[in-house]
């Protein structure tokens, strides 16, 4: 009998089953290729001490980031790739790395920088998760991280400031967003008839970005012109998790 696999994430809210992009990935992906994970959602009893989720658990395994993570499903024998073509394989890697370059610095920045949006929607949220006094501290030190994450691909020159540097991320986003709708399509997912790694991540960063109901909205607001797109997130939600529809 196969080890259990067991998912430690953030949770849901607004009609998501996480509202962490990362953690949306990594269930996405279990949910396409069929692997029985056991997810743990951080609650305010979590025993961990910082933000790194998720993490998946093993027998004898413990792995953290998505991409480490769907490579371990993969030896496992849970493969959503397993019909794509070499090329589409090549277009998986490529779609992936644009969307770390160029859509994720803007979902970090919605989430956790702008400051609006974190001290009354992400702040309040994180630390009704976490057991206090944690729950005083890991907001902030992951607000910090997030700001970091944004200025090491971000901050080199010309952009030192963050006013400069945040257009140029939203710029890019936004850019980001009309290649993946143009990419989609009438198409229901990226490759075939069924969902693939690509769209594991492209739902993980695109839904909470569309669901979450923050006050500044100017990436959303692109994102709700872009029907397809929205389309994609409605389709996955209502397919693969029914069961948190009701969440939010």
């Amino acid at each position: 009998m196969a080890a259990p696999l067991e998912l430690s994430c953030w949770g849901g809210g607004w009609g998501l089953p996480s509202v962490h992009s990362e953690s949306l990935v990594v269930m996405a992906y279990a949910k396409f290729c069929g692997a029985p994970l056991k997810v743990n959602v951080i609650d305010n009893t979590w025993r961990g001490s910082r933000g790194d989720v998720p993490i998946l658990t093993t027998e004898d395994n413990m792995v953290s980031q998505p991409a480490k993570i769907l490579n371990f499903l993969r030896k496992q024998k849970y493969n959503a790739d397993y019909e794509l073509s070499a090329k589409q394989g090549a277009d998986t890697l490529a779609y992936i790395a644009l969307l770390e370059e160029k859509l994720l610095p803007a979902v970090l920045h919605t989430f956790w920088v702008e400051s609006d949006n974190y001290f009354t929607v992400t702040k309040p949220w994180f630390a009704s998760q976490i057991p206090f006094p944690l729950s005083l501290i890991l907001p902030g030190r992951m607000s910090k991280g997030a700001l970091n994450r944004i200025l090491l691909t971000r901050g080199q020159p010309p952009l030192y400031h963050l006013r400069e540097v945040e257009a140029q991320i939203y710029r890019d986003a936004k850019e980001c967003l009309n290649l993946l709708s143009n990419r989609l399509g009438t198409s229901q997912f990226f490759f075939r008839d069924t969902p693939s790694t690509l769209d594991a991540y492209v739902f993980g960063f695109l839904a909470p970005l569309y669901k979450v109901r923050f006050p500044k909205v100017q990436l959303q607001e692109h994102l709700k012109q872009l029907s397809n797109l929205c389309r994609f997130c409605d389709d996955i939600l209502s397919s693969y998790f029914r069961l948190s529809l009701g969440d939010g």
